[in-house]
């Protein structure tokens, strides 16, 4: 139902039959494990969640790994303050990161 890179993949799904016979199928909660970091990133002013990404993952979908990561409920509220620091999970699957780790104050692109 869901690409294998979803955050959704592997997530059950459920059917709901209503009174009037229709059958609405639904995507069960999606459990947030807790990641550990593999670096930190800084945001600086016109960055954009899709754009480190693509840049961290080679994947802009990938951006709700770092939603995840920080425990964001709204992917723009983790770019709306320049100097906020990301934390940058490893990618659960794919090619590997572009940047090199560094430490949590390493400076953003």
């Amino acid at each position: 139902m869901f690409a294998r890179d979803s955050r959704y993949a592997g997530v059950p799904t459920h059917e709901h039959t209503l009174p009037d016979g229709q059958v609405v199928r639904y995507v069960g909660v999606r459990p947030i494990p807790p990641v550990t970091a593999i670096q930190g990133y800084r945001v600086i002013r016109g960055d954009r969640l899709d754009r480190i990404a693509d840049d961290v993952y080679r994947s802009p979908e990938r951006f709700w790994r770092i939603c995840d990561a920080n425990r964001a409920l709204w992917p723009d509220d983790l770019v709306a303050e320049s100097g906020r620091i990301l934390v940058i999970p490893p990618a659960a699957a794919g090619p590997p990161p572009r940047r090199s780790g560094g430490p949590a104050g390493g400076a953003g692109r």
